[in-house]
Order: C-alpha cells, then structure tokens, then sequence
C-alpha cells in the first residue's frame, strides 16, 4: 500500500512539474533581462548582487512562505484558487452582511485580474523562448512572432486531452527543462563563485539603499521571477498540495536559484551580455537544442495559467458569479482536472491578439505584473480573513504576518503601477472585462430572483387552498424545479392552469450550490414532506461537483423518495429576460449585458443534466 502511496506521490509531482510550474520555470527567461536590460538598472557588481538578492529572496518569501506554507492551507476541501479561496472568506464571515460584501467584490476583482494575467503570460513566455533564434540566427527575427502563434493555437488545440494527459507529456520534458536550468547555471557560477555572496539578504537591503528610485522601479522586473503563484495555488486541485510543495523544494527552487545566479555571474564577465542573458550563457553548439527545449518549457508555462483558468471558471459558474457553461472532465481519477471549451476559445483569441499588438518580450514586459500582483494584494488580505475567522489566530501573528506579507504584495503591486501607460492597462483592461461580466450576471441573477418572489405564490396558502379544491390527478411523478422552495414553481401554477391536472406525487426540487468544493453525504439531502403526496426536497452540491440531477434523484432511496426515471417528468421555467426601467434594478447597459448572457448561457437542462424527452419548459418574461 505504501508503495502505490509513493507511487502515485511521484506521479501527481511528476504532473504537477509538469503543469503547476511551467509558469514560474520559465521566468528565468527574461526577468534578469528586464532588471538589466534597456529599460533596466545599469550592470555592476553591487547591482548585479542586489538584485540577484532581491530575486533570491522574493522567491524564498513569496513562493515558499506564502503560498506554498502559508496560503495554501487555506484549502476548501482540497481546491484552491482565489475563487476557492473567496467561498472560505464569505462563509466565515457569515452573518455580517457589510463585511461579505466587501470581501465579495476583492474576490471577484481578484479573480477577474488573474484572466488578465492569463492572457499575458503565454505571450510572453512563448515570445522569451522563440526569441532566441535572434542570438542563434539574426536574420530569422521577423519568423519570432509567426511562430509564436503557431506555438500558441497548438496549445489550445491540445487542451481537450486534459491536463492529466498533458502533465504525462509534459511532465518529463519539465524535469528536464529544470535540471537544464540549473546544469547552466553551474556553469556560470564556476566562472564567479563570489555571486552566491548574494544569498545574503543585506545586498539586497544595499541595492535600495544606493540606487534609491532605480531600485523600486527594478521590482517591477524583479516580480517576474514569482509570476505564476497564483496559478500554482489554482491549481491545487489538479494534483494536491503535498506533490506541489514536494516537487517545489526537491527539484524547482534549487534550479531556479542556480539559474538566476548563473546568469549574474556571467553578466558580471560580460555586461554585454544584457540583452539576453540567459541565451548568452548557453554554449553556442547547444542554442538551438536549448530554443526547442525553452520553447517547449513556455508551453508548459502557458499551461499552468490555462488550467487555472479553467478551474476558477468552474467554481465562479457553481458559486453564481459566472453564467452558465459547457465543462468537459478528462480524468477518471482527479475530479479537478476539466476542460472549459468557451474559455479556452476565448483566452487563444485574446493571447493571439496580446502577441500581435505588442510583438515583442520586451514589449509584453511592460504589460506583465500589474495584474498578477493585483491579485497577489487581495489573495493575502483573503487569507488573512481566513486566518483570524476560520483558523482562529490572535490578533498579534494576523498583524504580524499581514504586515510581512502585504509589505513584500504592495510593494511589488507599486513598482508595476508605474507601467500602466506603457501597457500595463491591458491586463487591466482585460480584467475590468471580466469584473463587469461577474458582478452584471451575479447582481442579474438577484434581481430576477427577486422580481419571480414579487410575482409569486407562496407556497403555504397555496397548499392549503389545493386540500379544499383539489385538481384531478394523473399516474406519475412531477418534478418542478424552483430555486426558492417557499414559493410555488411558475411551473407548476402553469401546468395547473393550463392542464388542470397535477400527478399523483409531486417534488418541488431546489438544487442548492454549498461554499465548499463537494458535499458530505449527510448535507446531499433534504426530504420534506409537505401533505397532499407533495414534497420539497433540497439536492446540495459542492462549487466544484456537476451537479446531474437525475443521478441524485436515483440515490434518493434511503431517504424515503424512490424514483422512476421513465415515470418521472421534469417541469421547469425558462425565464427570458429583459431590460426595464432602471431605478429599481441595474443602469440600462447592464441590463442589456444580462439579458444578452442570459441568452446565450447553458440551458438550465443541460446543466442539471436532464434528459430532454422527460423535460416540459414553460417560459415567462422577466423585467429588471
């Protein structure tokens, strides 16, 4: 048992190396580039050890004490993500209505920032990685950005296969990215040992100290080094926390810290060197093997962003923040491993497009990190939440590591605010999008819930007015779905009024999505009998479980309610939307955003998965 235990261990960090990684793997690339490069602090050896220190430690602190020690713990059943993350912050602040609603719109922001993090990341990776031919053969330069594109669609054309497939794939070429990582950097390190002198963290301390402003502008490039922790933490549910932290310490940070250091080195011999420094310090008969492997390396870097995205995309359709979508689950084993095929669409236009306009790593560099240390800023004020409501620490260790932590995040978040008008506004453009889109369908999603319980009959008088009048009854079972069990289903007061019959046993089904991952067995059920062989019941499901009611109903045998699918129909209103007058509900353009997502959302049917010749939907117009 032991060892399938260690087996199966090396196999999901063998995957989540291969996956989880590639973002943060690929960032020696062009991070010491961007710090020294043309927009960059001059090369000397005072600056070329501070920043390496700033680096070093940036990596020790925020990967491996933040997120790895520390956020991580804020599992919700397993899954991460800021979305995972947010349902922890809302639940254990149940009750105080002002502080969830703040808590609310930073998880939202938060989220809607990290696709614009997504959008840039492949970009940029892919560019950093094909740019070499450049060093290796300069008249192949205007064939860098063909094929990137052609990179790119290739990655997203894969995306169907899962990442379970992919990490098998990816997995060993990632292994050997990083052991190639740290092989280079020996090399360079032989030639200057005197650069691991910046292991100590006062040369960092110095670097700000001479350079002053030219040291808090070089933290907007020294951030890229920890660019991709949040996909690491979206990603937990993919492979689990013990391989990611595993795979982190035995094998990635070593590399990386050998890289970063290896190309300080060879900087400190070569200030030349400075336009690329990674390429620079690959010996020449190696540059193309070590292009294809890099350029191999960024598509697992891309990969990591993209799975992330994928599963924030599934818990923001469950938690109510996101319409409804197609979701396509690859593996048989990890229930957190899914494809979302109108993201993936959509993310490839937006990389595509990223790629065209700005051409260029250096020019993506500028654009890179305002979104990601965003998201950083409100992960940790999150956590932090979850820390002192949930975990229960004392005021003094939330002070305390809040203060660390959020001095390190705004810090970073600073420096990267001065790029904005240089590019930086388009992941924020990117993710003002997606906030309008999360908060619009989920402030929709109240009004419409409102407007139906102002119209609607409840459902106590109306049972009690069935027992003095009651319909003629037909063989079979009825099941009406509603989203608010005290009122009767417009469903069901139609097929009353327009049939003039009810079946002989009739359930008002409400499906109910929890702020955890899965449900327990004992929340999956709620059975109420309401007299007059009429029932409520309530299904629960988790933010990260489909939920197929019709599965469900067939497990209902222990509780008292058997069901005969082929005896079985379901009724369900399909209301249709549409903008009306504003005082009393949203601005005029919002309206119109909601009704347009509303109409082109998943059927309600084919995400409850019912069968569509058991199915009768009755419509009804809806004003907000």
């Amino acid at each position: 048992m032991a060892s399938n235990n260690g087996k199966q261990w090396m196999a999901l960090a063998l995957g989540a190396t291969g996956v989880v990684y590639g973002d943060i793997g690929t960032s020696p690339l062009y991070t010491i580039k961007e710090v020294f490069g043309e927009h960059g602090i001059g090369v000397s050896y005072a600056n070329v050890l501070g920043a390496l220190s700033l680096v070093f430690w940036s990596l020790i602190v925020v990967v491996s004490l933040k997120y790895l020690l520390f956020i991580m713990r804020a599992d919700n059943k397993g899954e991460g993500g800021i979305m995972a993350l947010l349902a922890l912050a809302q639940h254990s602040v149940r009750g105080i209505a002002r502080l969830g609603a703040i808590i609310a719109v930073l998880g939202i922001f938060g989220a809607a920032l990290f696709y614009g993090d997504g959008v840039i990341t492949p970009a940029i990776s892919v560019l950093s990685a094909v740019e070499g031919l450049e060093i290796a053969a300069p008249g192949l330069a205007h064939w860098v950005v063909p094929i990137t594109l052609v990179v790119i669609v290739s990655l997203f054309a894969l995306q169907k296969h899962g990442t379970e497939q992919i990490g098998r794939v990816f997995g060993p070429i990632c292994v050997v990215w990083f052991l190639s990582l740290a092989a280079l950097g020996i090399r360079g390190i032989v030639h200057d040992p005197e650069v691991l002198r910046a292991l100590d963290p006062t040369y960092g301390v110095g670097f700000f100290v001479h350079n002053r402003s030219e040291a808090f502008l070089s933290l907007g490039a020294v951030v890229l080094a920890v660019t991709g922790t949040e996909a690491l933490y979206a990603d937990m549910g993919h492979f689990g926390k013990r391989p990611i932290q595993g795979a982190w310490f035995v094998l990635v940070l070593p590399a990386l810290v050998l890289n970063y250091f290896g190309q300080g080195a060879y900087l400190l011999l070569h200030p030349e060197a400075v336009a690329n420094p990674f390429y620079h310090l690959v010996p020449r008969p190696l540059l193309y093997p070590m292009i294809a492997l890099a350029t191999m390396a960024t598509v697992i870097a891309s990969q990591a962003v993209i799975s992330g995205a994928f599963s924030m995309t599934h818990q923001a359709m469950q938690l109510g923040y996101m319409p409804r979508m197609q979701v396509v689950h690859t593996s048989r084993h990890m229930s957190g491993q899914i494809y979302v095929p109108w993201i993936n669409r959509i993310l490839m236009l937006l990389i595509v497009a990223a790629v065209l306009g700005f051409r260029s790593s250096d020019n993506l560099g500028a654009a890179y990190g305002i979104a990601v240390t965003g998201t950083m800023v409100i992960t940790t004020l999150l956590a932090l939440v979850v820390a002192r409501r949930l975990w229960h620490w004392g005021w003094l260790a939330i002070v305390l590591t809040g203060l660390g932590l959020l001095t390190v995040d705004i810090g970073f978040f600073s420096a990267n605010a001065v790029k904005i008008a240089s590019g930086g506004w388009f992941p924020l453009a990117l993710g003002l999008c997606v906030f309008v889109v999360m908060t619009t369908w989920r402030r929709g999603r109240t009004l419409v819930a409102r407007q139906l319980r102002q119209g609607g009959v409840a459902l106590k008088p109306f049972l009690e007015s069935l027992a003095e009048h009651a319909p003629e009854r037909v063989p079979g079972t009825a099941v009406f779905m509603t989203a608010d069990p005290d009122q009767v289903p417009n469903s069901l007061l139609h097929n009353l009024k327009h049939n003039k019959v009810l079946h002989e046993r009739n359930v008002l089904l409400t499906v109910d999505t929890l702020d955890t991952p899965t449900a327990d067995p004992s929340e999956r059920f709620c059975l109420v009998a309401l007299g007059l062989d009429m029932y409520r019941l309530q299904l629960s499901f988790g933010f990260d479980e489909d939920p197929d009611v019709p599965a469900a109903l067939l497990k209902c045998g222990p509780i008292g309610a058997d069901f005969d699918l082929m005896d079985t129909t379901f009724f369900l209103s399909r209301e249709t939307v549409v903008p009306g007058d504003h005082r009393h509900g949203m601005v005029s353009w919002r309206s119109q955003l909601y009704a347009f997502l509303s109409r082109n959302t998943l059927p309600a049917t084919a995400f409850f998965r019912i069968p569509g010749n058991r199915l009768i939907e009755l419509g009804a117009h809806v004003e907000i």
